[in-house]
């Protein structure tokens, strides 16, 4: 006979992967997500254990919806990344912490939720750092950026800046980066090298320019290689003794 306890067993055993959570379409926030993925994972591509990934759910028991959230964007590190891709979401009890850092982008259906409930909730996970970011300069979220960081389990603020430019930045401690908002972009400052972190066009232009420099050397390679081959033909083969 099958007890109910049997069927539970097997029920929870035949679970390979997490569901979907529902998409909400909205092209402007996509645009930037995929800038901001791009920039995090060319930056931390030489580690390993380092998860850079999103639009998954993040719940702390795999058979437990009860308290799950969709991030935007989640940074673990010391994690197995394949491991929580190939659950397709992130599950605090099998991985043995929360995600380190998590960034929500603000669009039309969701935006409130970004800094009220999913904020409370994301405390609630244990979520060291929790950013936001609204393109539109504040529409859908209650400001432009805004971080926070925990502090025996409640968010407290991350001070925010503001350049004379206009640009408005917060340090993200657990990134190492600068977090940095203008002209309705969201990028990463790295201050060891001084630099903003290249988002995906950046680095698509990097590849071409070096790909295109490597042609270029290779066709003056060949180039010079028959000029000298040339040369040799024209030669008389006692001179080439000489």
């Amino acid at each position: 006979m099958t007890t109910r306890q049997s069927r539970e067993i097997d029920q929870r055993s035949s679970v390979d992967v997490l569901s979907d959570p529902p998409k909400n379409p909205d092209m402007q926030q996509r645009e930037q997500l995929y800038r901001i993925d791009s920039a995090l994972k060319s930056h931390f591509a030489d580690r390993s254990d380092v998860l850079v990934s999103g639009e998954g759910y993040l719940r702390n028991d795999t058979y437990d919806p009860s308290d799950q959230l969709a991030p935007d964007c989640v940074v673990a590190f010391g994690v197995d990344p394949e491991a929580i891709i190939g659950r397709n979401g992130y599950v605090t009890s099998e991985v043995g912490k929360p995600p380190d850092f998590v960034l929500e982008v603000a669009s039309r259906s969701t935006g409130r939720q970004d800094y009220t409930t999913k904020r409370d909730g994301y405390a609630r996970h244990g979520v060291p750092e929790y950013w936001r970011f609204d393109e539109t300069g504040g529409r859908f979220h209650d400001t432009a950026l805004a971080g926070d960081t925990l502090v025996d389990g409640e968010y407290v603020p991350i001070p925010i800046e503001s350049t004379p430019d206009g640009v408005i930045w917060g340090h993200s401690e657990v990134l190492g980066l600068v977090v940095c908002w203008g002209s309705g972009r969201l990028r990463f400052y790295d201050p060891t090298a001084g630099t903003y972190l290249p988002n995906a066009e950046e680095l698509k232009s990097e590849l071409d320019t070096e790909r295109t420099g490597r042609l270029g050397a290779e066709a003056r390679a060949s180039e010079a290689e028959a000029i000298i081959r040339q040369l040799r033909e024209q030669l008389h083969p006692a001179e080439l003794e000489e």
